[in-house]
């Protein structure tokens, strides 16, 4: 120190109130960083006081995932959206700990059928077929939706999983449209079923799934494991967002 404790003594008193001023303000938005988890590396950085030089590779922070956001599988505009329909239909669906989303902007050989825990965002991704009706081609695409019976297309909006039953596809799963968009899929028997079409070994050949009559139909081998996720009473959304 070059200072003696006489030259403290005789500090300006407005500097010992900026500087007082300063330290209250720092500790303050340190402590509002870290209670809300939200603030960037370089907030978090300035609330701390100056820190050493370093290489840039070791300044980096590792910022852990927030709450409702998957940004590497769901994409944030469609995770709002199918939350936003959570909410809208909050009085039919009874479990909303976790909600499927169904990403038709993806090709039939990517994994898009997406389960997110709403609390932390984490997430669990299969392959599902679409209608061929919404794809007529059969480019792996889907083209669009419809709600008409006899169309064999996929339908989009929210549905309400219901019951278990065996169908003609073994074990399916019954499911309810919320929407206008898909009302009709109870009476069009639209459910979740296994198919050998939407096996993952069908893409070493073909280099997409097969399609189904609307429903959403998944691997065989994938088929428990989307149950167990899925359950009753949790929502389904699917959608195509540009």
């Amino acid at each position: 120190m070059t200072g003696t404790f006489g030259d403290l003594m005789i500090d300006d008193d407005n500097a010992v109130r900026d500087r007082r001023a300063l330290l209250k303000n720092g500790l303050a938005l340190a402590g509002a960083l870290t209670v809300s988890g939200t603030g960037s590396a370089a907030q978090r950085m300035v609330a701390a006081g100056p820190m050493p030089l370093v290489p840039p590779a070791m300044t980096r922070t590792r910022v852990p995932a927030q709450p409702l956001v998957s940004p590497r599988v769901v994409r944030p505009d469609l995770l709002r959206r199918a939350l936003g329909a959570l909410d809208t239909h909050a009085g039919r669906v009874a479990r909303r700990d976790r909600i499927a989303i169904v990403d038709f902007a993806a090709g039939s050989s990517q994994p898009r059928f997406h389960f997110v825990n709403v609390d932390d965002g984490r997430s669990t991704s299969f392959l599902v077929a679409h209608g061929s009706g919404s794809d007529p081609s059969h480019t792996g695409y889907l083209k669009r939706f419809s709600n008409d019976f006899g169309s064999n297309a996929s339908s989009e909006g929210a549905f309400l999983a219901d019951d278990y039953y065996v169908g003609k596809h073994g074990r399916s799963q019954r499911l309810i449209g919320l929407d206008p968009t898909n009302c009709n899929a109870l009476g069009r028997a639209l459910v979740v079923h296994s198919a050998w079409y939407a096996n993952r070994d069908i893409l070493a050949t073909r280099g997409v799934l097969g399609r189904s009559q609307g429903c959403f139909a998944v691997g065989q081998s994938d088929l428990d494991a989307v149950f167990e996720r899925l359950g009753t009473g949790r929502m389904i959304y699917a959608a195509k967002l540009a």
